[in-house]
């Protein structure tokens, strides 16, 4: 037999043994890692859209919560898991378009060592405060930073988040400066807001929802171009009188580069159709969370343009994790 019929028939097999493989998968547990502590919007996003999906097909999900580094340490987990569709990771726009600027030393490349999938949900940002702060609206929180430069405390979940680049965009928008305090996730922040140990509070809609609607703190301007439908009384940056600003976190699920195109079209097929489901819709909208929905291509192209944007922003706020 010559060479070209050689190579003719051994691609030939391998994509037979491709589409035998997606065919059979799965044939086991789908594990999800969510690199962040449960309770928050990410874990909060991986176990709806999963559990629709599940549903739906039959299919087993596992959700492992493996938090550290700002998510780095779920996302490189993943990266070096075999590439078999049955280690995914629901990532966001912290680990995927913001760390690869913030840390000098990255384990992992989003583009080259993972596949998009599908973008999943996006949720905008909101700003609180607590309830016994002279802070009645996001003008008074602006005026009393102008009044003591540097004193008004402004808490995010961490160096380099979304949340924290998101107030260094807003005080260069406002013309403040305020003091940052990076907070380990969610629960000790909240904690330290609702005692008015710090000022101001920066997170995610889906993260903060609950503390709202309880009457724990005040929420003062959400950071989407328009109002949140679960927060219709709470104003957007933008018409506070800073038109143009608009900034939201997105949720994406990505598996291992390398993981067979038919496994990941067919996952793509299945939560694409469940965030259709006017059930699930609402389920994440109460989140604070819009469905998104999106090919691999999509969110490939997304990752591509959100990557420099994101380290623009990082470069000219100085921060910095080694």
């Amino acid at each position: 037999m010559n060479t070209p019929r050689r190579l003719v028939l051994a691609c030939a097999a391998l994509a037979l043994g491709s589409t035998a493989f997606a065919q059979a998968w799965p044939a086991k547990p789908i594990r999800i890692v969510v690199p962040f502590p449960p309770g928050g919007g990410t874990d909060i996003i991986a176990r709806e859209t999963s559990q629709r999906v599940a549903k739906s097909t039959g299919w087993t999900f596992v959700i492992d919560n493996k938090p550290g580094a700002g998510g780095n340490l779920g996302v490189d987990a993943v990266a070096k898991s075999p590439a078999d569709g049955y280690t995914l990771v629901l990532g966001q726009t912290s680990n995927l378009a913001i760390n690869p600027t913030l840390y000098s030393k990255l384990p992992y490349d989003p583009q080259k060592d993972l596949t998009p999938i599908v973008l999943l949900a996006n949720a905008p940002l909101v700003m609180v405060t607590g309830l016994n702060t002279p802070h009645k609206s996001l003008a008074d929180a602006v005026k009393a930073a102008k009044a003591r430069p540097g004193e008004i405390n402004f808490a995010s979940p961490g160096n380099g988040t979304v949340a924290h680049l998101t107030s260094e965009l807003f005080q260069k928008a406002a013309g403040i400066k305020t003091q940052h305090v990076p907070y380990k996730g969610a629960a000790q922040a909240m904690t330290d807001v609702i005692s008015g140990t710090v000022d101001l509070y920066l997170s995610s809609v889906p993260t903060l929802l609950g503390q709202i609607r309880q009457g724990k703190v005040r929420a003062l301007a959400v950071t989407s171009a328009k109002r949140v439908d679960d927060l219709p009384q709470v104003p957007t940056i933008n018409e506070s009188g800073y038109q143009g600003f608009n900034s939201v976190t997105w949720f994406g699920l990505l598996a291992p580069a390398g993981t067979p195109k038919e496994v990941i079209a067919r996952i793509n097929a299945e939560f694409n159709k469940a965030l259709k489901d006017p059930e699930l819709n609402k389920r994440l909208n109460d989140e604070g969370a819009d469905p998104a929905g999106s090919t691999p291509e999509q969110f490939a192209a997304l990752l591509k343009d959100e990557i420099p944007q994101w380290g623009k922003v990082v470069r000219e706020s100085g921060a910095k994790v080694d």
